[in-house]
């Protein structure tokens, strides 16, 4: 089964949920509607990386960075093609 790894920055409290970028040390940068309070924002990314890869959300785990901006994620079933569709789709909004 495929395996992703992700570095995920997250900005909490924006007017929407949504992938912002890549910053430069290949770090994902995504913007959450939810506050950083009682485990919102990490339910709000959980529920958004669901969405954007069309995974099951148990397939989802925070492994570290569970009350810090910086998250290392990891998605099951999901590979670096999948990633790079949906960063394709991101440069295609822009």
């Amino acid at each position: 089964m495929n395996e992703l790894h992700l570095q995920i920055k997250v900005i909490p409290n924006a007017h929407r949920t949504e992938l912002v970028g890549v910053l430069e040390n290949g770090v994902l940068k995504i913007k959450l509607k939810a506050p950083p309070e009682k485990g919102r924002a990490n339910k709000e990314l959980i529920k958004y990386l669901h969405s954007v890869f069309n995974i099951d959300r148990d397939q989802i785990e925070i492994i570290a960075g569970q009350t810090a901006r910086l998250k290392h994620v990891r998605l099951l079933g999901v590979g670096e093609e999948d990633l790079q569709m949906v960063l394709n789709s991101l440069v295609d909004l822009t």
